[in-house]
């Protein structure tokens, strides 16, 4: 998959804020400082789509980002703001929540997880969290230029490995840099083709009616 055409498309605190016209939706979520908003700007060509910021929780709304007229690419505020007031934190995780349980339109949730370190409490206690609901995730490594290749795949292995234990089985998983485009291709194609399962089984659903 390519994508032609970015544009925003609006912000909510509530999937009810959404915009009017549903379309299947990709959410993007993290943790603080993940590189979260450079990769949707490497995702989709232009490195000012997202906002990007070294200021921690910079996001604080669900932000709808319209792909090519078919899709929504979802940046979602993030999790395990340490130095963030508790009540703004709350906050934030009640409009994480509202989206992950009523959004109807949700089709796959990514989850950034940094390369270069072993898996983080707010990183293992989310994805916990997710292996016991019905939303399908993958994990997507960022910062994947900030390691050589050896050092990374032992780095990721061992938190697939803990991902694993706790999942019960290895989670789908990219490895991405927006510095140099790893894992763009993967990334995008993956979309591809869920969306092309979609439109085939609506094109069966379709011809049943009739």
């Amino acid at each position: 998959m390519k994508i032609s055409q970015a544009t925003f498309a609006g912000s909510s605190t509530r999937t009810h804020e959404k915009p009017k016209v549903r379309l299947p939706e990709f959410a993007f979520i993290g943790r603080s400082n993940v590189g979260k908003s450079s990769l949707i700007n490497m995702l989709c060509g232009n490195r000012k789509l997202a906002l990007t910021s070294s200021t921690p929780g910079k996001t604080k709304l669900v932000n709808h980002f319209l792909i090519n007229g078919e899709w929504y690419l979802v940046d979602l505020p993030g999790y395990g703001y340490a130095k963030m007031p508790l009540k703004e934190k709350e906050k934030l995780q009640e409009v994480i929540r509202d989206y992950l349980n009523h959004s109807e339109e949700l089709i796959k949730l990514f989850v950034l997880v940094d390369c270069r370190h072993s898996m983080q409490k707010a990183d293992l206690e989310f994805i916990t969290e997710l292996g016991h609901s019905d939303i399908p995730f993958a994990i997507i490594f960022t910062k994947g230029d900030k390691m050589g290749p050896v050092a990374r795949q032992r780095q990721i292995n061992d938190n697939i490995m803990t991902l694993a234990g706790i999942l019960g089985g290895a989670p789908e998983h990219y490895v991405s840099s927006s510095q140099n485009g790893l894992g763009k291709e993967d990334i995008l194609g993956n979309i591809g083709e869920v969306l092309q399962r979609i439109k085939e089984d609506a094109a069966v659903d379709n011809e049943d009616e009739a």
